[in-house]
């Protein structure tokens, strides 16, 4: 896990004087990583367990809790009570088994009305009625939590996480600056923020990315070789094509636009696609020239019986033609007689008769290729009705998808909705409900390696349930397609660790130690919407609803981004429903409002202990250069700084003048910028303590 951050502190509020107590249950992998990431957020923390744990995978697992490791079931009262229940804020019941997470929830809950409830479960319905009950009850499943890690991974380097908030995407971008970009030798860092996007971090090509964010100089100007990742929202863009108007033509313009050479060039090309349509599918091809071809003498034969047979008329002529074409010679002529010919051939020509035989003979032919089409689509589509259908395998750029359990099944379902062709292996037989979704191979996993076209795919993906099976299959992926990008699963930190160092080709993620954070900061009462990982490190989505005594009650936005190292996303004050995505710093939090974060666990830590990074910077105001200055850039100074309004005024009209309230370097940088529009003079200078 990440160390906490040792950088200094200013408190917002006095500390707690009382530690949080934690209760863990079940020290499996999860419960280890769930006790280590309690620690560094200086909570108190007990476990239970039925038994020692057998395979540590945090070494000081016995320093880190309060008192011994208590042996017993977590579902009896006395445990329970053995552990202080009654004193605990939380109770993680992360065992392996969900009915005993949620027995010991009810008995938990029984004996501490109060205290809040994380339990591992994947059974969601059931999740949602207890959350609903019981109340202060929250539950998560690991398999579901670290799936999106392993989808995003298998896009690629430029793609490092996707969410989704208030029915809009977005999208975490890591990118590369190229000499053809348009933002390089152009843009300066702080001109990439807009309504819709984000700057998280940026590093030239010499350094490495910082590991928190805000951690870059606005003022620089990107050039190629630098490093830069953001997050946009990506379906804005479609949002705006539903609202584009509709563009609408005078008839003037419509026979313009009519017989331009464009548009008739489009019209050969669709005629074009459409003839290689046609040739595509021989069928289709055959069935529209017997059709055509039916129709036509349909409508010539019913002309030839109304001009040459005496006393008919259109009525009978169509009918007649139908019966003809059917096959009915016999219904019409009758049968053979030499003797006495039949009614109908007795005013009728001989020409006409021996047509008539023609157009029943043309019209067996032909009605009769008809049917035969029809019956072959009709027992193809019960073919494939009735039998599954395997999409075929991709040729290139595809993910190879190996271990299709629990979380392989759900890495599948989020690459199909990113529209990413992939191909599942898999070595035991799956439900059939999963076995038309996408292109699989059941077989031996070395063997069905050589069936995927694997030196032409994007990446691999490795989920099986056992961590050296996951390793071997990496190491013989990678052998027969070293350029192929390798993501394999594991449980354990310390093999995880060992693994990424020796073969730094692949991409290895502890579905453990992700989970842990996850149940860490729920712990703490926090609304965990997403994550991805960001540099090595786990970036959450946080919900926070702003309540009274909150160590972000009061503040300006730019306090809490700069002061916790988070990054606001989304703003809602309830009193105003819309929604602000991205939202402006100088936004000001108050009781009752919504507010949307990324923030990595260290900044959980902070924002929970209200301990804030110090400002260290001054803005000098130098001058003004327009009398009416004095009055706006006043106000821009209360607004961005939040300082009093008089205190402003007051400054602007004894200038030259220090601001007396320190700020955060971009929160002073954007002071300035906003000043030099409205035509006063100032200057960022760092802040010198007496």
């Amino acid at each position: 896990m990440l160390p906490s951050s040792e950088s200094n502190y200013q408190p917002v509020k006095d500390s707690q004087t009382k530690l949080d107590r934690f209760l863990v249950c079940g020290l499996g992998s999860l419960g280890q990583h769930c006790v280590a990431v309690l620690k560094e957020y200086g909570a108190i923390v007990n476990a239970i367990d039925q038994e020692q744990p057998k395979n540590l995978q945090v070494s000081n697992l016995s320093s880190l809790l309060e008192q011994l490791l208590i042996i017993g079931d977590c579902r009896q009262s006395s445990v329970l009570e053995q552990a202080n229940i009654s004193q605990c804020r939380t109770v993680l019941l992360v065992t392996g088994d969900e009915r005993v997470n949620i027995e010991a929830a009810f008995a938990a809950r029984l004996l501490n009305p109060q205290v809040r409830l994380v339990v591992r479960s994947d059974k969601q319905n059931l999740n949602e009625l207890l959350s609903q009950t019981l109340g202060n009850f929250i539950a998560f499943e690991p398999n579901q939590i670290s799936a999106s890690g392993f989808a995003v991974a298998a896009l690629g380097d430029d793609n490092l996480g996707y969410f989704q908030l208030e029915e809009r995407q977005f999208r975490v971008v890591k990118r590369q600056v190229k000499m053809s970009d348009n933002w390089g030798n152009k843009w300066r860092i702080h001109e990439l923020n807009t309504l819709y996007r984000r700057v998280l971090n940026h590093a030239n090509d010499s350094s490495p990315l910082p590991k928190e964010f805000h951690q870059w100089e606005s003022e620089a100007i990107l050039h190629p070789g630098d490093t830069i990742i953001y997050i946009e929202v990506t379906e804005q863009l479609k949002s705006l094509k539903k609202l584009s108007p509709v563009r609408k033509y005078s008839w003037q313009q419509l026979w313009q636009e009519i017989g331009s050479r464009r548009a008739w060039n489009d019209f050969k090309q669709k005629i074009a696609n459409l003839s290689r349509t046609f040739y595509r599918y021989q069928s289709l091809r055959v069935a529209i020239i017997c059709g055509v071809t039916v129709l036509f003498l349909w409508c010539f034969g019913t002309i030839i019986y109304i001009l040459n047979y005496p006393g008919s008329n259109i009525i009978e002529a169509f009918y007649a033609t139908v019966v003809l074409l059917l096959g009915g010679y016999g219904d019409i002529f009758g049968g053979v007689n030499f003797k006495t010919p039949p009614e109908p051939a007795q005013n009728m020509p001989g020409w006409l008769r021996l047509f008539s035989l023609a157009l029943t003979l043309t019209g067996i032919a032909f009605v009769g290729v008809l049917y035969a089409l029809l019956t072959d689509a009709l027992l193809s589509s019960r073919f494939k009705f009735f039998n599954s259908y395997q999409p075929s395998i991709p040729q290139k750029d595809h993910v190879v998808l190996i271990g299709l359990n629990r979380v392989g099944q759900r890495v599948a379902t989020l690459l199909q909705e990113f529209k990413q062709p992939l191909v599942g292996i898999s070595s035991t037989a799956l439900n059939a409900d999963f076995l038309n979704k996408i292109p699989l191979i059941i077989d031996n996993i070395a063997d069905a390696l050589g069936k995927v076209n694997l030196a032409n795919s994007k990446s691999v993906i490795v989920v099986t349930d056992d961590d050296m099976e996951n390793l071997e299959i990496a190491l013989m992926a990678y052998a027969k397609s070293p350029t192929t990008r390798v993501i394999i699963r594991t449980y354990d930190q310390y093999f995880r660790d060992n693994v990424a160092r020796l073969f730094p080709y692949a991409q290895v993620i502890c579905t453990s130690a992700i989970s842990a954070e996850v149940f860490a900061a729920a712990a703490f009462g926090e609304n965990i919407l997403s994550l991805f990982n960001f540099d090595t490190q786990t970036i959450l989505v946080v919900e926070y609803m702003i309540e009274a005594g909150d160590t972000l009650n009061g503040l300006l936005l730019a306090e809490v981004a700069y002061g916790y190292g988070v990054v606001p996303i989304l703003y809602q004050n309830l009193k105003r429903a819309p929604v602000k995505l991205m939202p402006s710093d100088h936004t000001q939090l108050a009781v009752g409002d919504r507010l949307v974060v990324l923030a990595n666990s260290n900044s959980l830590q902070r924002i929970e202990r209200g301990e804030m990074f110090p400002r260290n910077w001054q803005v000098q105001v130098e001058k003004v250069l327009a009398q009416d200055a004095i009055f706006d850039g006043a106000n821009e100074i209360s607004i961005i700084s939040g300082c009093n309004i008089g205190t402003a005024r007051e400054l602007m009209h004894n200038l030259p003048a220090q601001l007396p309230r320190a700020l955060y370097k971009q929160q002073a940088m954007l002071l300035v910028r906003r000043l030099s529009k409205l035509r006063v003079t100032a200057r960022v200078k760092p802040l010198v303590e007496n």
